[in-house]
């Protein structure tokens, strides 16, 4: 679903991504590990075209896609969040919801004033769509509320929820735990393996280890940009080289 081959960042000499390869399969909760400054949202920057990169290479489903700018990554089935949250205060948690659609409901200006049947429909389809990704997140309860009202683990799940309506191909999550409570960790886990199943290719960056050991199939260790480790959960809890970066020792 998604390849990396050899991404490198660089800033002013400084090397923030450094040689980094790997792939994500279709159904596949791919994850990112690391101390702060690793490199990992830099990756997902990268990889999302928010950012050049100054050499490598990243594809989708086979075809390249460095280079291009984030809305025609977005339009090709990929989403993601953000690690300082990207929700719309002012509007309602609905409406935020219905703007990860927009790419996907084809309804024109005039059409929606006018109201013309096919417009009305579309719009009408929307909504609903929107309302049953909130009851799934397990938020349909705050959907009339203003999103700026919201505590910060509420508006984290609004933003997931945004990210995952429109039924992306991949979906890539910036530390979305942040903020949660152990109950909406459990959820967001849940809810993550569901659309796995259903064959949605999840890349994470995640420091909340609970989370990354429950639903990862891999996960990747970056450490001053270099990938140090990529293995399974189970195989991360014992690897010397992971274990000397988070605790100072094997």
């Amino acid at each position: 679903m998604l390849e990396v081959h050899h991404l490198t960042v660089r800033f002013s000499g400084l090397t923030a991504v450094d040689d980094l390869s790997f792939s994500v399969q279709r159904g596949e909760v791919f994850t990112l590990m690391g101390p702060n400054g690793a490199g990992k949202t830099t990756a997902f920057n990268a990889i999302g075209g928010f950012i050049p990169a100054t050499q490598g290479s990243v594809a989708f489903k086979g075809k390249p896609i460095s280079g291009l700018r984030p809305a025609q990554i977005a339009a090709l089935g990929i989403r993601r969040t953000f690690q300082n949250n990207g929700i719309l205060r002012e509007m309602s948690v609905l409406e935020n919801v219905l703007t990860g659609l927009e790419l996907d409901t084809p309804s024109s200006f005039w059409g929606c004033v006018t109201g013309w049947p096919a417009s009305t429909r579309a719009e009408r389809n929307a909504t609903a769509r929107a309302r049953a990704m909130l009851d799934k997140m397990g938020i349909a309860d705050l959907a009339e509320r203003p999103a700026g009202d919201l505590s910060f683990g509420q508006q984290r799940l609004v933003e997931i929820a945004r990210a995952m309506v429109a039924g992306a191909e991949l979906i890539m999550l910036d530390e979305p735990a942040v903020g949660l409570s152990p109950g909406d960790r459990l959820h967001l886990g849940q809810s993550l393996r569901e659309l796995a199943a259903e064959g949605v290719a999840i890349l994470l960056v995640e420091h909340v280890q609970d989370l990354v050991m429950a639903v990862s199939d891999q996960v990747l260790v970056l450490n001053y940009g270099k990938k140090i480790a990529q293995c399974s959960p189970e195989e991360v809890r014992n690897n010397k080289d992971v274990l000397e970066v988070y605790l100072g020792h094997a």
